[in-house]
């Protein structure tokens, strides 16, 4: 096992560096994470992430056996904190049931909640900034499995997420089907589309472009990309969601304020606001970048290649009014893995972000998931 730390900082406020990163910083309250070192991490591009540190929740206990651990993948923006996004998800009695099964959610590496990343201090005491290399779905994914060894975990029950969550889950099943029982898969797909390449270049563009980006190297500076990154998250936010709820729910409303906005506008400035409280620019670009490059059937003879490798059951969920994961990438799952259980579709008003708001049904598909695993 690996050497697990135990961090004990005194608390401050991250106050007004918000207006350089919202993210987790040495110094800040750390919350419920803990931490754990796993070592040097090999990328896929070669290069070492060296002294990497993994911070994680959890959730009930691991049992003698330490057979009935469940792994969740969060989402880009999500965090380790499954609670705070996923509510009604994990406790007693709930689908991530905390009476039966030890629930574990790490932060991704390349992320900013306390995992290693771009504003995580580097081994020569300077924040990674520009010089944070590039990460891969397959690198997230590897860094996951060090920290599974190092908490003394040799198999997951499930392994379930959504969206990027989902693209890690899929990967744990053709790397390691020996590690997991089943995987669960929720608005998610096999490979990056050329759609949502596209726009997601177009966040990363408005992010580079802010005069605050200064190439990634901003910790230092008074001020960050916040600007840059708002508007990535407002073209984000409208592929979350969907055009009728956009319609229904706004229609060319005026906010009624003395700005001279309209009603959409200030929601989306109110998403952008949100997001910068805790998460930084140089993550959204990593993580963003590494779900571009994320296909399953790299080097393993392509998509339907490396799906009829899977072994363990699949269970591939999409949301019928998801526009940036549409249906058709799920059923691509579901349709190729040996494995799969039909896909299952859920009805929701509310786009991509249905796995958030829709948590009845999405909770009885992780029941029927964990009933399936081996």
């Amino acid at each position: 096992m690996k050497e697990l730390i135990t961090v004990s900082i005194a608390k401050r406020s991250p106050g007004d560096r918000f207006d350089v990163t919202g993210a987790w910083l040495e110094g800040d309250d750390v919350g419920d994470r803990e931490f754990v070192k796993v070592g040097d991490i090999e990328l896929e591009s070669g290069e070492v992430l060296p002294d990497v540190t993994i911070a994680y929740q959890s959730w009930g206990t691991l049992n003698a056996a330490r057979d009935n651990a469940i792994l969740v993948n969060h989402a880009m923006t999500g965090w380790s904190d499954v609670p705070r996004w996923w509510p009604s998800m994990v406790g007693p009695g709930l689908p991530l049931d905390t009476d039966k099964y030890f629930v574990v959610c790490p932060n991704v590496i390349g992320g900013c909640q306390g995992s290693t990343g771009p504003s995580s201090l580097a081994p020569d005491g300077k924040r990674w900034g520009s010089r944070f290399p590039t990460v891969t779905i397959r690198d997230m994914v590897n860094a996951e499995v060090a920290f599974t060894d190092a908490m003394g975990i040799q198999k997951y029950k499930l392994a379930v997420g959504p969206s990027l969550g989902g693209m890690r889950a899929l990967e744990w099943a053709v790397q390691l089907p020996d590690r997991v029982g089943a995987i669960c898969t929720i608005g998610s797909s096999a490979v990056a589309t050329g759609d949502q390449i596209g726009t997601a270049s177009i966040q990363i563009r408005a992010i580079k472009s802010d005069p605050n980006f200064n190439k990634g190297d901003y910790y230092e500076q008074e001020k960050g990309p916040d600007e840059g990154m708002g508007i990535a998250r407002r073209i984000a936010h409208l592929t979350y969601r969907t055009e009728a709820e956009m319609d229904i729910r706004f229609g060319r409303q005026m906010q009624g304020d003395d700005t001279g906005r309209y009603a959409v506008e200030s929601y989306l400035d109110h998403q952008a606001s949100k997001l910068a409280q805790r998460f930084d620019a140089n993550t959204y670009i990593a993580l963003t970048e590494a779900m571009n490059s994320h296909d399953i059937g790299r080097d393993r003879g392509g998509v339907a290649a490396a799906l009829a490798t899977i072994t363990v059951p699949v269970v591939a969920v999409s949301i019928d009014t998801d526009r940036l994961f549409p249906p058709r990438l799920q059923a691509e799952i579901a349709d190729l893995a040996p494995a799969a259980a039909p896909l299952v579709s859920i009805s929701s008003p509310f786009g991509h972000d249905g796995f958030l708001v829709e948590v009845e049904s999405v909770g009885n598909v992780i029941r029927e998931a964990l009933n399936l695993a081996k």
